[in-house]
């Protein structure tokens, strides 16, 4: 079953910028980051950030705990949550959050009652994604009624997902809820994600997709027609904020668009 379709310039208004290879992809994300959370707390006085699982983020934390990028960040002022996460424990290797502490946010003097992380060890998952909710609207300043992210990052997956906005799960259509349980039968679990009222919301939502396994399915989410059913990212379309790809060669190896390089 396909779902409503939107307009092609709709997904193509992204910027799209290509980098070379894996390290230069972590870089430009590093980099990324400390712009905007330098940028929002000079504004605002505080950013917050939504971080994605994967390969990418891991390396982007593994340089922004160290020189330089760890010396220009305003730890105190930044506050961090994620975009989805699966539903395991924290010490799980498979938890976003998990890992991410792991990797660099506990090496960095950010204060923990600012890392805010799904509780996925009691209750349900549905109580999660409820608890997590209402941790956003009560941290993240809001325009027009949802909280505004400053920076919300996002990956990927070879089968069109983001988040964990699967192919043709019910969260994918959802415009009430801002976080929620999301079943994904093709897995045989329950991942808890932001929809995308929350995701379109942000003042900037940045893709970060490496390698050729990829480049199929980014020539069909940027591309090609738009059905949010097969290809979930297309759902990505911020309001008022900017959309951003970046991505490396192999990754792009198929688009006929012509993007920025470097």
């Amino acid at each position: 079953m396909t779902g409503p379709s939107a307009p092609a310039s709709a997904t193509r208004g992204g910027e799209i910028r290509v980098v070379p290879d894996a390290a230069a992809l972590a870089e430009a994300a590093a980099t990324a980051f400390v712009r905007l959370t330098t940028a929002a707390v000079a504004q605002r006085g505080r950013a917050t950030v939504a971080l994605s699982g994967g390969s990418t983020p891991k390396r982007m934390g593994q340089l922004l705990a160290a020189s330089p990028y760890a010396e220009r960040i305003e730890w105190a002022r930044l506050r961090v949550f994620w975009g989805d996460e699966r539903w395991v424990p924290m010490g799980d290797p498979e938890s976003n959050a998990g890992e991410a502490k792991r990797g660099f946010l506990d090496r960095v003097p950010l204060p923990k009652d600012q890392i805010h992380t799904f509780e996925t060890q009691h209750g349900t998952p549905e109580l999660a994604a409820e608890q997590y909710e209402q941790t956003v609207l009560e941290v993240v300043p809001s325009g027009d009624g949802i909280p505004q992210f400053d920076l919300i990052f996002l990956g990927m997956g070879d089968d069109g997902h983001t988040a964990s906005l699967f192919p043709g799960t019910s969260a994918v259509h959802e415009q009430t809820r801002l976080v929620v349980a999301n079943p994904v039968s093709k897995l045989n679990t329950i991942r808890l994600t932001f929809t995308s009222p929350l995701i379109n919301a942000a003042s900037l939502v940045v893709f970060l997709i490496g390698g050729a396994g990829k480049a199929e399915m980014l020539h069909k989410v940027l591309d090609g027609p738009v059905d949010v059913d097969l290809t979930p990212s297309q759902i990505v379309r911020p309001v008022r904020g900017s959309l951003v790809w970046i991505v490396d060669e192999a990754a792009a190896a198929r688009l006929e668009q012509e993007p920025r390089r470097g």
